[in-house]
């Protein structure tokens, strides 16, 4: 506030002292128009009245008061200052009506990438997301737990696109992941319906007739349920041959039995998960890597095979998305995440997640040209485990 008001005592001071020939009085419009820049329009109207009452005393001082230059100054000023004070309002008007969306966005954004719950059963989770887009906390990168009675499943993905679509879908692939993960009896069985959730999204049903969606073909026999699992819900594979090619994601699903120390996985081209143990970084690659979820059809009927990993006690997993490992910095070199992640093994997941956070964003000086999430599990030691084998897939 000092500044539009010295401005305006400066302009009074010398306009006064000044020869008859030398007019300050114009400057004076600097003052409401400053204001506005960080007052609202109460404030910037006080301004402007004062800035008006300011060429009022010097057309008083100068004795020039009713002639014409001066009634011309005046009602110039006034007029000015108005029109500022009707952008402030508009301005004011708009900051309130973002500040509403954000708000509400906010909301939506937690309630769909709500954080992950910190114990499952023996796994210790934490959490991270950074959006590359201003002002946004999510888009298309995701992620997600569900708890079965016998193991803790995970999904993290990466929805193809950016903004609004991108957001879009992966709300729609965390819809489908938290209503199936504990009903489908095997991943295989999870992995169809997610990829059958979606590829008939709602915006591709302008592809296909008014009838629903046919049903998946009938259980394998061989496959073992989940102990304590509902029935599988319905898995919308088949149908017509949409437009798949739009709208896919890469998707890594987990599953981590209670009493067993292995991990099982099926990766939809996903980026590979790295196993952190005794100072090491060890990749979990995989030899049987399927097609993305939504793309699953383009081969006929999608199959999804899973592999297993030992998960013991004390070991680190960390799951990430491609924007962390293709976050550069500023001579273009891609971030070194398997080369780092091994110093974290002995580190809570907490605790690894805060350091990749830290030291991602000093690698890419804080512009990532990408959104990047990532999940850190760590089994904690149980009792024995049953006696038999571990349940199937």
């Amino acid at each position: 506030m000092l500044i539009p008001i010295g401005l305006i005592v400066a302009v009074c001071t010398i306009d006064v002292l000044s020869p008859p020939a030398i007019h300050l009085g114009p400057l004076l419009v600097a003052a409401p128009t400053l204001t506005a820049a960080f007052a609202g329009p109460g404030l910037t109207a006080a301004i402007g009245a004062l800035a008006v009452a300011a060429q009022v005393f010097i057309g008083i001082a100068r004795h020039a008061l009713f002639t014409a230059n001066l009634e011309t100054q005046i009602a110039a000023l006034i007029v000015v200052s108005a029109l500022v004070v009707v952008f402030t309002i508009a301005r004011d008007r708009g900051e309130r009506r973002l500040t509403q969306s954000r708000s509400v966005a906010a909301v939506a954004q937690q309630v769909l990438l709500r954080p992950l719950p910190a114990r499952s059963g023996p796994l210790e989770i934490a959490s991270f997301y950074l959006a590359a887009e201003e002002e946004a906390e999510m888009g298309g990168d995701l992620f997600a737990a569900a708890r079965t009675t016998t193991s803790t499943r995970l999904i993290i993905g990466d929805v193809r696109g950016k903004g609004a679509p991108a957001y879009s879908h992966a709300a729609l692939l965390l819809g489908a992941f938290r209503a199936a993960a504990h009903r489908q009896a095997t991943l295989p069985k999870l992995a169809i319906h997610l990829d059958g959730a979606v590829r008939w999204d709602s915006s591709q049903w302008d592809h296909a007739p008014d009838a629903a969606p046919a049903t998946g073909a009938a259980p394998d026999p061989q496959d073992r349920p989940v102990p304590g699992a509902a029935d599988p819900l319905p898995e919308p594979d088949g149908g017509p041959d949409l437009d798949t090619d739009e709208t896919f994601a890469t998707v890594l699903l987990l599953d981590a039995p209670d009493h067993w120390p292995v991990l099982r996985t099926i990766n939809c081209g996903h980026p590979p998960a790295l196993l952190l143990r005794d100072g090491r970084a060890l990749t979990l690659h995989s030899e049987r890597t399927a097609l993305p979820i939504g793309l699953g059809g383009l081969t006929g009927a999608p199959g999804y095979e899973v592999e297993t990993f030992p998960f013991e006690a004390g070991d680190l997993l960390l799951l990430y998305t491609d924007g962390v490992t293709e976050a550069r910095d500023g001579t273009g070199e891609f971030y070194p995440l398997a080369e780092r992640a091994g110093a974290w093994s002995g580190c809570s997941p907490r605790q690894a997640l805060r350091l990749l956070r830290a030291d991602l964003l000093a690698h890419t000086n804080g512009r990532l040209g990408d959104d990047a999430a990532a999940v850190a599990v760590r089994r904690l030691p149980t009792g024995l485990p049953p006696a038999g084998r571990p349940d199937g897939p």
